[in-house]
C-alpha cells in the first residue's frame, strides 16, 4: 500500500502541476472560456488511463489461460513499467525548471488553432502520467493480497496530490518541489528495482531465463514474512527472504547505477554559468 500510495502521489502531482499551469495561464490571459476544453481533455485522459489498467488485468486473467503466457505477459509489463518510470524520473529531473514555460508556449499555439487543440493538449499532458500510473500500479501489486488496499492507497496518493496542487494554486502555500521530486525519485527507483526483479522472476517462471531453483540466499528467520518490516520491504522494494541469484543481480544492476546517476549534481546550462560568473575587470 505504501508503494502504491507513493506512485499515486508522485504521478498525480506531476499531472496536477501540469493542469494547474494550463489553468493559471488561461485565467491570467482572460481566456476562462477555454477551461471547459482543458477539463474535457483531463477527464478523457483519466478515463483512458483507467481503461488501460482494466485492460492489463483483463488480459492476464481472461485472455491468457496458459501459465507460461501469463508469466511472460507479467514479465513484459514489469520491464515496460521500469522503462516508463525511469524515463519519467530522469525527464522530470532534467526538464522541471523549464516545464512551465514550455507548456505555456504550447498552449499559446493550441489557442491559435482552436478549442479542439486546447483539449487535445490537456489530454496529452495528463494521459502520459495516467498510463504510466496504470502500468506501474499493475506491475507493483502483483503477488500482493488484493483486498482493495493497494487500490485505495493509489487513490489516496492521487487525492493527496490534487489537494497539494490546489493549495499551491489557490493559496500562498509553497512547497519545495525540487526536494519533493528528488526524494520521491529515489524511492521510486528502489520501487522500480523491485519491479525489475519481479520481471526477471517471471521470465524464470516462464522458462525464458534459467536459475529458478538457484537461490542467492535463504534468510526466512531474519525476514520473517509475518513481521511488519518484512512486509514493508517486500511491498515497497520487493526484498524477499529467498530470491534467486538472477533476481538479486537484476535488482543491484538496475538500482545502483540508477541511483548514482539520479543523485549526481545537475549541470547548469552554459548560459546560466556564464551569467553567474562575475565580469572581468576592463
Amino acid at each position: 500500500m505504501l508503494a502504491t500510495y507513493l506512485i499515486g502521489l508522485r504521478e498525480g502531482l506531476e499531472a496536477t502541476l501540469v493542469v494547474s499551469i494550463l489553468v493559471a495561464f488561461l485565467v491570467k490571459s482572460q481566456r476562462r472560456g477555454r477551461l471547459q476544453q482543458v477539463w474535457a481533455g483531463v477527464v478523457a485522459a483519466v478515463a483512458l488511463s483507467v481503461f488501460v489498467g482494466w485492460l492489463l488485468s483483463y488480459t492476464e486473467t481472461s485472455l491468457l489461460q496458459d501459465y507460461r503466457q501469463q508469466e511472460l505477459f507479467e514479465a513484459i509489463t514489469s520491464i515496460a513499467a521500469v522503462l516508463f518510470v525511469t524515463w519519467m524520473i530522469f525527464w522530470m529531473r532534467r526538464a522541471a525548471r523549464g516545464i512551465a514555460g514550455e507548456l505555456r508556449n504550447k498552449l499559446q499555439d493550441a489557442l491559435a488553432v482552436g478549442s479542439l487543440a486546447v483539449g487535445f493538449m490537456a489530454f496529452l499532458a495528463v494521459v502520459r502520467e495516467g498510463i504510466e500510473t496504470s502500468l506501474i500500479f499493475y506491475s507493483a501489486v502483483r503477488g500482493a493480497n488484493l483486498d482493495g488496499g493497494p487500490l485505495y492507497a493509489l487513490i489516496g496518493g492521487v487525492a493527496t496530490s490534487i489537494a497539494i496542487g490546489y493549495l499551491m494554486y489557490a493559496t500562498a502555500i509553497r512547497i519545495n518541489l525540487a526536494v519533493f521530486f528528488r526524494w520521491t525519485g529515489v524511492l521510486l527507483i528502489l520501487v522500480a528495482a523491485g519491479i525489475f526483479k519481479y520481471g526477471v522472476h517471471d521470465l524464470q517462471e516462464a522458462q525464458i531465463l534459467p536459475g529458478i531453483g538457484h537461490l542467492a540466499y535463504s534468510i526466512p528467520t531474519v525476514l520473517d514474512p509475518s513481521t511488519w518490516y518484512a512486509t514493508l520491504l517486500a511491498g515497497m522494494f520487493n526484498v524477499t527472504p529467498e530470491p534467486t541469484v538472477l533476481e538479486v543481480i537484476a535488482w543491484v544492476a538496475y538500482g545502483v547505477p540508477a541511483l548514482l546517476l539520479f543523485l549526481r549534481p545537475v549541470r547548469k546550462p552554459a548560459a546560466v554559468e556564464e551569467a553567474a560568473t562575475p565580469a572581468s575587470a576592463p
